[in-house]
């Protein structure tokens, strides 16, 4: 199978003609001064609101200059402005690790067993917090209360594999925590190193899904631990959440993720020539908006950018969701209420400036296509977060306009199945293979050396997860 696709992927046609193929196969940095000031949607990070004035997604006033443009704040001096200083350069400290060394992966500074468990109940509290928050400005409605009780039992049965997989998270000398890679709340990301450091690997940037809410770089671990395995770099891209930030700052924050890892991947023995986009879930809307964004900027006359379009050679989208306006009443329904869904995208006016779908479409834009890389969209048949459909029409979309698109549909498959239960099963993941095979490109040696990795969860847990999932 993974040959099978090889073919029918990275051989994809040249810029100027369309791809027509369509393939059927049988989810928390904050800030210690961000608080929730009120349910009217006012965040506590630099004063940043949300009202009735919308911050379009096309818009090309920003500039990208140096690569992280930092936010002035009203609190330079004072105790707050020394702690959020104190707090940068600590943070600053530890940006840019070492390389791994060949024998034992490990750098020249190290840290303790105390520190790491430290690291660990510090993220854990974080993360409590932020739900608990969450859930205060959420209310109690039904549908959550009842998709909170399911999400518990879900959990509950695929610890054994969170467990295994945080161990990894927290103590493989090759992974590389909270590299700071911008100067607002949560702009960290995570690394996953290959342990052979011989010559300049591909490289996965990776935006995480959770609803525009709960997302956190973290979610990405299992997905870096596979890929990495493959000789594959995966940065973890953390970005705002909800209610800390709006769509736009989600989108500024993955623009300025990936200007990092264009420009100092190379660092950490990857391959700037060889970079993939890649997002789940709402990460795959965000990063759809980023790249598209940057097209965009690219395009304009006197843009200032840090980082090129041509530096992604395809963009991943797993289980997104590409037009708002189509997704709006469906999210309603599955407990993203509308009042919610429209504060976290900066009122219904914006809805299509946050479609890319959408912004493809618009004539004035029509230079932008050539620009595009090609888009691979992967989805579950049996995703009831967000359907397939979404995949397939913004796929479609894009072929009709001259893009170089694919849509591959995983059959019975939810949405969780793709990212969590399926690599958790162990044995050989499909869509796994299936994006290895793309980025390796023709290097069948590496394609051919599969890993069958160990099962991490019993499989009558993955079928009761399946069954209980609120996904």
């Amino acid at each position: 199978m993974p040959s099978q696709i090889l073919q029918q992927i990275s051989h994809l046609p040249p810029k100027s003609s369309p791809s027509t193929e369509m393939m059927f196969k049988s989810l928390i940095y904050d800030d210690p001064s961000t608080t929730l000031l009120s349910s009217s949607s006012r965040f506590g990070d630099d004063h940043h609101t949300i009202s009735s004035t919308v911050k379009p997604l096309l818009s090309r006033s920003s500039s990208y200059n140096g690569g992280v443009t930092a936010k002035k704040t009203s609190s330079g001096g004072g105790l707050t402005g020394w702690y959020q200083n104190r707090r940068r350069r600590s943070n600053s400290d530890n940006c840019l690790s070492a390389f791994p060394d060949d024998t034992n992966g490990t750098d020249g500074g190290q840290t303790t067993i105390g520190q790491e468990v430290g690291h660990a109940a510090a993220e854990t509290f974080l993360l409590t917090r932020l739900c608990l928050k969450l859930l205060s400005y959420l209310g109690v409605g039904y549908r959550w209360i009842t998709r909170f009780m399911a999400l518990g039992c879900y959990a509950f049965l695929l610890m054994p594999g969170f467990i295994q997989v945080g161990y990894y998270y927290f103590f493989s000398p090759y992974v590389r925590r909270s590299i700071v890679y911008g100067d607002q709340p949560r702009n960290r990301l995570d690394l996953y190193l290959p342990k052979n450091s011989t010559g300049p690997k591909p490289v996965v940037a990776f935006v995480t899904g959770g609803a525009w809410i709960i997302g956190y770089k973290a979610w990405g671990s299992l997905l870096g631990q596979q890929l990495s395995e493959r000789d594959i770099i995966v940065a973890c891209i953390d970005y705002r959440n909800f209610p800390q930030g709006s769509i736009s700052d989600m989108v500024k924050d993955a623009s300025s993720g990936i200007s990092f890892v264009c420009n100092h991947i190379a660092e950490y023995g990857g391959d700037p020539d060889r970079i993939y986009l890649m997002g789940q879930s709402a990460g795959a809307h965000i990063a759809a908006c980023t790249i598209v964004e940057q097209v965009i900027k690219e395009s304009g006359e006197g843009d200032s950018v840090s980082w090129s379009s041509s530096q992604i050679n395809a963009y991943f989208g797993l289980s997104g969701g590409y037009n708002l306006l189509s997704l709006v009443d469906h999210f309603h329904s599955r407990g993203l209420y509308r009042s919610i869904f429209l504060s976290i995208m900066e009122g219904e006016e914006s809805l299509r400036q946050f479609s890319p779908e959408l912004v493809v479409q618009n004539p004035n834009l029509k230079h932008i296509i050539d620009r595009l890389p090609p888009f691979i969209l992967f989805h579950g048949t049996d995703d009831y977060s967000i359907p397939s459909d979404a995949s397939k029409s913004f796929a479609e979309t894009l072929q009709r306009l001259g893009a170089k698109a694919k849509v591959i549909l995983y059959e019975g498959k939810t949405h969780t199945d793709l990212f969590l239960q399926d690599p958790m099963r162990g044995g050989k993941d499909e869509m796994f293979e299936d994006i290895v095979s793309v980025v390796l490109g023709d290097n069948q040696e590496l394609i051919g050396k599969s890993v069958d990795r160990r099962r991490l969860v019993p499989e009558f847990m993955l079928k009761l997860a399946h069954w209980v999932s609120p996904f």
